[in-house]
């Protein structure tokens, strides 16, 4: 009996190799099959004002869903170059996401030979979800005889490059924004370069530019004070505080769509599994109506989509703003 404990014994104890390995996998394999987050999860945010602003919104929303601290880390500048290469460069695990806004989709098309991390919209991201957009008004100081779009335009090709529009840094969204204007209308405006959008803004309010295409938010009030006047709001949405102001369609511009849209991404990579959770949380934030109050104070609205919806709308407003940085022949230096 003894020799066959003996035996027993010395057949059930483990070898020093079989301990090791045995600790190994036991700390390795829970943690993989436990569920997402298992820590904080960093969002970036590459660029002020209401991007910021939404993104912090978000991110205290997004917590408690998640049961992990989301951190707000502002990277700002450089046009958002700087957070778009901080977030290609993270770990696909889902522990670092972005908050992307057309910048995301525009410099590529700026700086075509640069190779720079965070370049390559289309394939060094995964588009989460869109969470809403904020939308642009044309919008004109009140010395301008026009009080609609086509008389905008009407005026602006009887006298070919009188007309002034004011916008941003060369390459910046405003910018483009007027570039489009020009190409769709089929007019000649003298595009006049402030240090940012917000001071062209101010620029238009003093007289000293004729058309500027700003945030709802930001011209709201100047147009409710009379110190500006607005033409049409350029979305397919009205904005509520802008009563009786005609989307861009009604007022004969259905192309002339520019909003500063939100999409939640992940470094190209990150599990599918991670995504759709993200997904389903940020779409419920979407959804509460705090949120929806807060978007609207901005002048935007929310979305609710799919990761791939996402994704293919970040695919059309790439393609949509390479067309006019390219028919424009805009050129900017690093």
């Amino acid at each position: 009996m003894k020799s066959l404990l003996a035996r027993t014994a010395a057949i059930s104890a483990p070898s020093a190799t079989q301990v090791f390995f045995a600790t190994v996998l036991a700390s390795v394999l829970p943690a993989a099959a436990q569920p997402y987050p298992q820590k904080a999860v960093r969002l970036i945010l590459p660029y002020a004002g209401s991007t910021e602003f939404a993104g912090r919104w978000i991110a205290a929303k997004l917590s408690p869903a998640l049961g992990q601290q989301v951190v707000v880390d502002p990277r700002l500048g450089a046009g958002g170059k700087i957070g778009h290469e901080l977030a290609a460069r993270a770990a696909p695990d889902g522990y670092t996401l972005m908050l992307a806004a057309p910048p995301l989709v525009i410099n590529p098309h700026l700086y075509p030979q640069s190779k720079q991390p965070g370049m390559d919209a289309l394939n060094e991201f995964a588009p989460v979800a869109m969470l809403g957009a904020i939308p642009s008004v044309l919008a004109v100081h009140p010395s301008v005889p026009a009080r609609s779009v086509q008389e905008l335009v009407a005026l602006a090709k009887k006298s070919p490059g009188k007309l002034t529009y004011g916008s941003g840094a060369p390459g910046s969204p405003s910018h483009l924004a007027g570039e489009l204007l020009k190409s769709l209308a089929g007019i000649n405006i003298l595009l006049v370069p402030y240090k940012g959008a917000t001071f062209a803004l101010v620029g238009a309010m003093s007289g000293e530019v004729d058309v500027v295409i700003p945030a709802a938010s930001a011209v709201e009030p100047y147009v409710k004070d009379k110190r500006m006047r607005a033409l049409a709001v350029l979305h397919t949405r009205p904005v509520a505080a802008l009563p009786g102001v005609p989307l861009a369609a009604e007022a004969g511009m259905p192309r002339l769509l520019i909003v500063n849209w939100f999409v939640l991404a992940a470094p190209a990579g990150t599990p599918r599994a991670v995504i759709e959770r993200l997904n389903t949380e940020v779409n419920k934030v979407m959804q509460l109506a705090e949120t929806q109050k807060q978007f609207a104070v901005l002048g935007g609205n929310v979305a609710v989509t799919a990761p791939e919806q996402a994704g293919a709308f970040v695919r059309e407003e790439f393609e949509r703003w390479g067309r006019v940085i390219r028919e424009a022949n805009i050129r900017v230096t690093e």
